[in-house]
């Protein structure tokens, strides 16, 4: 699988840079990566709806539109790989396996939350499921996780470590300097970074030079432009590049291409795109109607697709009631959390 060739036109890449070449998705798999995009399709619905009725406060950034770049690598990871992301990060929890109810009592600020109702939208944390953030500074959690994948590494655990980012955050300075630690020691990392064509609200003709897949190039670090509204391309590319880096060759760059129905966040209006360049999208590429072409194509009943739909409609309608019965965090939780006692300190 080669990666596109740097066309110079940062501004209109080709959506189709890898193609499918592995063997066909089973009828099996078409529903499962269905039922996984629809959860998160669904989940990110009710949250904005919630947001709406000021059930969750400060900011929140919906995952709308991008469900098969993270549900797609998901799809190759193994038990011991470990999860940074940013602060569009509700999909990568739900991929990751954490519980719906757990993440929406975590967006409207209650106790029965992840982060125990203090991080919110941007800040959630699963020791458990091995997921590190949620994090709200740009590119920020990018160095750590290079620096879970030195601990990976150090542990020869075997584990990979996945450091999603935006387009935005891989014009920042600490992204070169992670590329190039990364590339130094041979980390154990697979950098994700999810081009949904706008920075906030610049698109990325005006703030990002040439192919962002190719920025790890001086530093010996291989990379591919991936079609990121087809989960089977999705999954074709992660897994060559986690093969890659798990035969101890250190980092590979995959650079999605994919799209955000939603603003950047539920405070932006998005006035800076046409009605036409959405719905674009919407009707051609979204990547729910990819694979429920490919389900009518392979003549999948109809009803195993509405019993999925039902079953994810009571899943998102649980967790938000679930959400609005939870309670909110006592007052003495503002002194939890805050400090870290090392057995042996004084």
């Amino acid at each position: 699988m080669a990666a596109k060739k740097n066309s110079g036109k940062a501004n209109k890449p080709d959506l189709k840079t890898v193609s499918n070449s592995s063997p066909k998705p089973t009828a099996e798999e078409m529903l499962d990566f269905y039922r996984e995009m629809l959860l998160i399709r669904r989940f990110e619905e009710k949250a904005g709806q919630l947001y709406g009725m000021g059930l969750i406060g400060g900011f929140c950034h919906l995952y709308i539109g991008q469900e098969a770049v993270v549900t797609g690598i998901q799809s190759v990871q193994e038990e011991g790989d470990s999860v940074i992301t940013a602060y569009r990060d509700h999909a990568h929890m739900l991929a990751c396996g954490m519980d719906a109810k757990g993440i929406m009592a975590e967006l409207t600020g209650r106790k029965g939350g992840y982060s125990h109702g203090k991080g919110g939208s941007m800040h959630m944390f699963s020791r458990e499921k091995r997921f590190y953030g949620g994090h709200g500074i740009v590119g920020a959690q990018v160095p750590i996780g290079a620096g879970i994948a030195f601990g990976h590494k150090y542990k020869e655990d075997g584990g990979v470590s996945i450091a999603y980012m935006g387009d935005g955050a891989s014009n920042q300075g600490q992204v070169a300097e992670t590329y190039n630690m990364a590339s130094l020691w041979k980390l154990p990392v697979l950098f994700v970074i999810e081009n949904n064509r706008y920075g906030m609200g610049t698109s990325t003709a005006r703030h990002a030079a040439g192919d962002l897949y190719r920025r790890g190039e001086g530093y010996g670090i291989p990379g591919e432009q991936v079609d990121g509204m087809d989960v089977f391309a999705v999954r074709n590319a992660a897994r060559q590049a986690m093969d890659y880096i798990r035969g101890g060759n250190g980092p590979y760059i995959l650079e999605m291409m994919t799209y955000r129905y939603r603003g950047h966040s539920m405070s932006d209006p998005a006035k800076y795109r046409t009605k036409d360049e959405v719905s674009e999208f919407k009707d051609k590429h979204d990547p729910l109607l990819i694979i429920k072409e490919m389900m009518d194509k392979e003549g999948i009943k109809e009803d195993d697709i509405k019993a999925i739909d039902k079953e994810i409609k009571a899943i998102v309608n649980e967790s938000a009631e679930f959400a609005q019965q939870s309670p909110e965090p006592d007052e003495s939780e503002l002194w939890t959390d805050v400090l870290v006692s090392v057995e042996g300190d004084k």
